[in-house]
């Protein structure tokens, strides 16, 4: 219900025994204006009320500010990351009401993130939410807070879901009016989380890779769900995934702790101990403030450029693995026209009718199906290239409103497609292009006709069994053009990424060392498989929780289609 008389909502948060007056002088007149402006959300002790904050939404992003910010004033910023249910919710509405100084004994409590909200977020959306708490300056804090709620990770939504908060990560730091520095960052944990699972190394891995290495230094854990002693299983569950974040002088990860009791109804039973809880929170609070306050900020310059770059890696990637699909088709048919050459040409000479038969490489475009993916907003459109006849970024492109805006696309040019085209000449649609084949008959002088047609007169001097040698010499050429090309991705993700040994790239790995195997380049070889042998415990069994992932999909696809 809508509380707007002060008088009524004060006396609908009394506790037995504590007069009217008591409460209003524990009350500050930011309560007052908070509860004017808020619903009710469980009378008693603590009142819970919702806050209803100014709301603005750009793109898949949302903004919630609480008053109006103070530019002579100190702004922090803090990003929230972690597995679904490890506790974001409560921690923001704990920070929340912390930084506008909401005491044990004020028996009242204000949520920031809707509940509601929050179960439809969980089922269908993956937006990130940016709040804003400004005018409280000088309550408990010496600035006002800004706090980054990231979708969580590993939830029943599945791999495709977890891949969109990368995305919605960069469209909030790209974005004009999104984010463009950090103070903190938190990585969110229970304190029941007491070894390192696949899925729980599946979130770490998927976290730690969204940084650029100068972002090391403001990783902290946050760990809710605590009785206030030192939470020793997932400290070490830290140390055994090798997070790299603070460390203190014991080279011991940075952590703070919280309890999440303190909204709960207290009664006479068991309000000591709901007030030890709090304490536990308070404390961490203070630990945790005095923290970001220390720390400056820090442009997320080189964490855009490490989303950009999983992001045109993958491009790549999937592009390079189509191109030479095609290029192999194209070797195949050009080595079936050699072999009937050398069998059939004399005959071919006596008789121009005489066919030979080859699988001819063509493009066709389909339409995507997007009934085999859940989140079917993700995969439903591509970026194609109308000059290469290429995809350029499929899977995964996902807000661009056109070409220009793709991830893909870099001073007006594409990163992907073998021609560099101008993004002119590209579209985003649902249809990608698919290489084919199909049987044909061919004469002499259609072979002659097809591999002569753009030779010079002295090209066309050598035999025809010469110039298809030389086309086969053209596409291996082109071939390991594209293999570097995916090889240069990788190296320069190294260099500037926190995690550089992610599932996203380990995913690349094995293709690209079987190719580099293929063209004797040994050197790269070496120093991709040194990479894949840093994959670590954590990073496999990251992989493994991703399969695991992707085979329950398809399982669920399949079941999808046999109902058809």
């Amino acid at each position: 219900m809508k509380i707007s008389d002060i008088s009524d909502a004060i006396s609908l948060i009394l506790p037995a025994g504590i007069t009217m007056a008591t409460q209003i002088s524990n009350t500050s007149e930011n309560y007052k204006k908070l509860i004017s402006q808020s619903s009710l959300l469980q009378p008693g002790s603590p009142a819970v009320y919702q806050l209803r904050p100014q709301e603005q939404k750009f793109g898949t992003l949302t903004r919630k500010t609480v008053g109006e910010r103070n530019f002579n004033k100190v702004n922090k910023t803090i990003l929230l990351v972690g597995e679904t249910g490890a506790g974001k919710s409560t921690l923001i509405n704990s920070l929340f009401n912390y930084t506008i100084g909401v005491k044990f004994d004020h028996n009242i409590w204000f949520e920031i993130v809707e509940k509601e909200n929050r179960r439809q977020t969980e089922s269908q959306t993956s937006d990130v939410i940016v709040y804003e708490i400004f005018g409280f300056e000088g309550e408990t804090l010496p600035y006002s807070l800004t706090i980054i709620d990231t979708p969580g990770y590993g939830d029943t939504r599945g791999i495709e879901h977890d891949v969109t908060i990368s995305q919605r990560l960069l469209d909030l730091f790209c974005s004009e009016e999104g984010v463009h520095e950090l103070n903190a960052v938190g990585l969110v944990m229970k304190a029941t989380d007491n070894r390192l699972s696949d899925r729980l190394s599946y979130v770490f891995n998927s976290v730690t890779s969204l940084f650029g290495k100068d972002q090391e230094n403001k990783i902290v854990a946050l760990i809710t769900h605590c009785d206030g002693r030192k939470p020793q299983n997932p400290l070490q569950a830290l140390e055994d995934a090798k997070i790299k974040c603070v460390r203190n002088e014991k080279n011991q990860p940075v952590h703070f702790v919280f309890n999440n009791c303190q909204n709960e109804e207290r009664t006479e039973e068991d309000d000591s101990g709901l007030e030890t809880t709090w304490r536990v929170t308070d404390r961490g609070m203070d630990q945790f403030t005095k923290f970001v306050e220390q720390c400056g900020p820090q442009r997320v310059t080189k964490t855009v450029e490490v989303l950009n770059s999983r992001i045109r890696l993958t491009a790549c990637i999937q592009n390079l693995q189509d191109r030479i699909k095609s290029i192999e088709l194209k070797q195949t048919e050009i080595k079936q026209t050699q072999e009937a050459l050398k069998k059939h040409e004399e005959e071919m000479k006596k008789n121009k009718k005489f066919t030979i038969e080859v699988d001819e490489v063509y493009k066709d475009k389909e339409d995507i199906d997007v009934r085999k993916w859940r989140l079917k907003q993700f995969y439903a459109a591509a970026v194609t290239c109308s000059v290469c006849e290429e995809n350029c970024h499929y899977p995964g492109c996902t807000m661009a409103q056109s070409p220009k805006h793709c991830e893909v696309m870099k001073r007006g040019r594409c990163t992907s497609c073998s021609g560099k085209c101008p993004v002119s000449d590209h579209v985003k649609e649902k249809r990608i292009y698919v290489t084919k084949t199909r049987k044909v008959k061919k004469t002499l002088q259609d072979v002659k006709y097809e591999y002569e047609k753009n030779l010079s007169q002295r090209e066309m001097k050598k035999s025809l069994l010469e110039t298809l040698e030389e086309k086969m010499e053209t596409l291996r050429t082109e071939k390991n053009q594209l293999l570097e090309e995916a090889y240069q991705h990788v190296v320069s993700l190294e260099q500037i990424a926190l995690n550089v040994d992610s599932v996203s790239t380990h995913v690349h790995l094995d293709f690209l060392i079987q190719r580099m195997k293929e063209k004797g380049d040994t050197e790269k070889v070496r120093k991709l498989e040194e990479m894949e042998r840093r994959v670590d415990e954590g990073t496999i069994a990251g992989l493994q929780y991703m399969w695991r992932g992707l085979k329950i999909a398809a399982e669920a696809v399949k079941g999808v289609f046999t109902r058809f």
